[in-house]
């Protein structure tokens, strides 16, 4: 019975402090980790002529946040001929469906800031469902995260691909 009791206190000592860690991350300059974070805050705000996005060709992750609802996480980022992307999969599982709101969200609007080394970056979340892209970005997806992706995959609605655009030129 001592042991239950125990056992009882520790899982609860654990369920407040996820609670904590993800109230504060909430009310943070950006995510922390994988925990969805506060709106980005700090950092030189990029405007003016399109960056070279080739920097951004092995970097494995970068910040993003929505501005509705401002919230920020970490995600992959996929770069192709001078263009930047990010894919979110799992979506037609139970696991995304209950994890990721974001891609729904950014459908319904897609205006985003993206931080790179501490520049942020405005841009507009464009979703890519098919085309000449597709099968290109699966395939540098795979490459650059060793996770399997497939042109089928974004067919289907397991796979998500978001273009992050130019603000001024989304649409």
């Amino acid at each position: 019975m001592r042991f239950i009791r125990w056992l009882g206190i520790i899982v609860a000592t654990l369920i407040v402090a996820i609670g904590l860690v993800m109230i504060v991350a909430r009310y943070s300059d950006g995510p922390l980790g994988m925990i969805a974070g506060g709106p980005l805050v700090a950092g030189q705000l990029v405007n003016g002529s399109e960056p070279d996005w080739r920097f951004t060709h092995d970097l494995d992750t970068v910040e993003f946040q929505l501005l509705s609802p401002a919230r920020s996480r970490t995600t992959w980022i996929l770069e192709r001929n001078g263009k930047i992307y990010i894919p979110c999969g799992y979506m037609d599982s139970t696991v995304g469906r209950l994890w990721k709101h974001w891609p729904i969200e950014a459908e319904r609007d897609g205006r985003a800031v993206l931080r790179i080394d501490g520049k942020l970056y405005p841009r507009q979340l464009v979703r890519i469902k098919d085309g000449d892209l597709v099968g290109p970005l699966t395939q540098e997806l795979a490459r650059k995260y060793s996770v399997p992706a497939s042109a089928a995959a974004v067919e289907s609605g397991n796979l998500w691909l978001f273009e992050l655009a130019p603000p001024a030129t989304a649409g």
